[in-house]
């Protein structure tokens, strides 16, 4: 099973992802790292993407649900270091609108 590393820099919370964010690789560990970091009071993520080359349709319901699940939560998700494979998916499925990219 795929892991993440989550850091903290300035007040932010960084969340490395996975290198592959598909069902079961990768999407439930993100799921799970989102959410206690929401419940454990971080609601401001930067998902740092530079080791993922590639998510199924169910990793970017895992992003969009990850993106709802912060907002909802009084907080923030940012995208940043997002590779050109699946920085096309987003362009693609006009996902690329919903989401912030970079630290910030």
């Amino acid at each position: 099973m795929p892991s993440v590393r989550v850091a903290s820099d300035k007040g932010k919370v960084i969340v490395f992802a996975p290198a592959r964010i598909t069902i079961g690789d990768g999407s439930v560990i993100l799921r799970d790292t989102v959410r206690t970091l929401i419940r454990n009071g971080f609601p401001h993520i930067v998902l740092d993407l530079a080791s993922t080359n590639y998510f199924d349709s169910s990793g970017l319901a895992e992003l969009v649900s990850a993106f709802t699940t912060s907002k909802n939560g009084g907080g923030s998700l940012r995208l940043n270091r997002m590779k050109p494979s699946p920085l096309k998916l987003l362009e693609i499925t006009k996902l690329f609108t919903v989401f912030d990219f970079g630290v910030a």
